[in-house]
């Protein structure tokens, strides 16, 4: 028996792994397809332990070679390898039973240890159906977003109580559609309600439902955003405002599956999911007496931190297209493109408002921007404005003398106001990251290159490419 099956087309991930395997003495056998490697299976002339393939390859797709290899082996740990960082590939992976999900580039040492653990482990997963909606605002390629695809593949399954961290328009609620469009309530409702924009005094309606004559006005019985999610999914926005009152209505329904209607006195059984997000520290709420803690732990069950934009400014590529594309398909025009200055401009402001302030750029320039293709001249005023250490990054040490450092110094003034005794951190954090990322991109990711551009050790880069969270990087030259 080969310990380890590799199916990529791409020769050198091929023999990229099975070097690592040989040096670890463990035995593998290599397909450069997955109908080669099915054939092998069919006429039972091999079992691997573990399974190792690509999704995209020609022929037959890796997720094919998944379903086949799962229906003759459930317990075989498969690990699907994917260039392409989308939603649909880590849901698909993981609904067909994949043991994890690896995207490429990845570290290969971070690859064996993920061998290593999958030889060691036997699974137990019951096949799934491939995911087949389509979930394109939710795209990225950093390693924060990455976490969020397998948290929402490997929660397929479940009815787990989730809660969901990010500040406001880091996409809580889109995470909450997948996780309910991929769950097995999809084909319930999902009701959704910000709890924080709704007035005190209607909410508990609002949530519950009434009887009629409960109150002034309720001239008729209604039913509450419980009762609207029967079977399906209720996700409450901004759950951390919530008032005190009913915070206890709220925990009586998660605790015995129960509710009354405003002014009724016959309890109605909730079958619902509850998925809850907030932008707040809920755990200083706690202390501070403005949360109940027994409701904090009931719905922190399975808890999701969303990044800001700001941590994870590589993606901002991939979403300044995709929302550029479909503004332009709104408003039926040709879609515009971004010039690679206007990206880097991009990648240095700190976006408070998140992907919802992309979004709503893009929207802005596909109205306003005057030619097809959209420069930092053509971003808006206040964008244009903050491009202190843009334009330091421009000049570099040999541009205008002292531009990096006049952009040091104001964001060392502004972070010593905001974030009193983290500065050093914050900056060093940022200024390893960014020489890091740049050396690397200048050697195509070849790490050993990187490192003697910059002056350091290979196993410094690779120890500092892990500790900044940096995605990238080759192992070998």
């Amino acid at each position: 028996m080969n310990a380890v099956w590799i199916v990529d087309d791409d020769r050198s991930i091929r023999w990229v792994l099975e070097k690592a395997l040989a040096r670890e003495d463990i035995a593998y056998r290599s397909f450069s397809s997955a109908s080669e490697a099915l054939g092998v299976l069919d006429a039972n002339a091999g079992v691997p332990q573990v399974l190792i393939s690509d999704i995209h390859m020609p022929g037959e797709s890796g997720l094919v070679l998944l379903q086949r290899a799962k229906e003759r082996y459930p317990e075989l740990p498969v690990i699907i390898m994917t260039a392409y960082s989308d939603l649909d590939s880590a849901v698909a992976a993981f609904q067909g039973g994949a043991f994890e999900y690896l995207p490429k580039p990845f570290d290969v040492d971070q690859a064996l240890d993920l061998l290593r653990r999958a030889l060691e482990e036997s699974m137990h997963r019951d096949s799934a159906e491939e995911a087949t909606t389509s979930v394109p605002e939710i795209l990225g390629h950093a390693a924060s977003m990455q976490e969020v695809f397998r948290a929402i593949g490997r929660l397929a399954q479940s009815h787990a109580t989730v809660l969901i961290n990010g500040e406001s328009g880091t996409g809580k609620e889109l995470v909450a559609r997948a996780l309910h469009r991929h769950s097995p309530r999809r084909e319930g409702p999902f009701i959704a309600i910000n709890t924080a924009a709704i007035p005190r005094d209607l909410l508990e309606s609002e949530l519950f439902g009434h009887e009629r004559g409960a109150f002034t006005g309720a001239a008729a019985q209604r039913r509450g955003r419980f009762e609207q999610a029967e079977g399906g999914t209720l996700f409450l926005d901004e759950i951390g405002d919530m008032p005190s009152e009913l915070q206890t209505r709220l925990l009586r329904v998660l605790s015995d599956g129960h509710f009354y209607r405003v002014g009724g006195h016959t309890p109605v059984k909730a079958n619902v999911r509850v998925i809850a997000a907030t932008h707040q520290n809920l755990e200083q709420r706690v202390r501070d007496g403005l949360f109940r803690e027994d409701l904090f732990h009931r719905l922190n069950v399975i808890r999701l931190r969303l990044p800001p934009l700001r941590e994870r400014k590589e993606d901002i590529p991939v979403l300044a297209k995709h929302f550029l594309q479909h503004s332009a398909h709104e408003l039926s025009v040709d879609a515009k493109r971004l010039t690679e200055a206007a990206l880097r401009h991009l990648q240095t402001l700190e976006f408070p408002g998140n992907v919802r302030q992309l979004e709503n750029l893009c929207h802005w320039l596909t109205v306003m921007a005057p030619g097809q293709m959209v420069d930092v001249a053509d971003l808006p005023s206040d964008m244009r404005e903050k491009s202190a250490v843009a334009g330091a990054a421009a000049g570099g040490v040999g541009g205008v003398a002292g531009d990096w450092l006049s952009a040091l110094n104001l964001e060392a003034d502004r972070l010593l106001s905001q974030s009193p005794g983290h500065v050093f951190d914050i900056l060093n954090r940022e200024f390893e990251k960014a020489l890091i990322l740049r050396a690397l991109a200048n050697t195509g990711g070849r790490r050993v290159e990187a490192a003697q551009l910059l002056g350091i050790g290979r196993n410094t880069i690779t120890r500092k490419i892990q500790e900044l969270g940096i995605d990238g990087g080759k192992g070998e030259d």
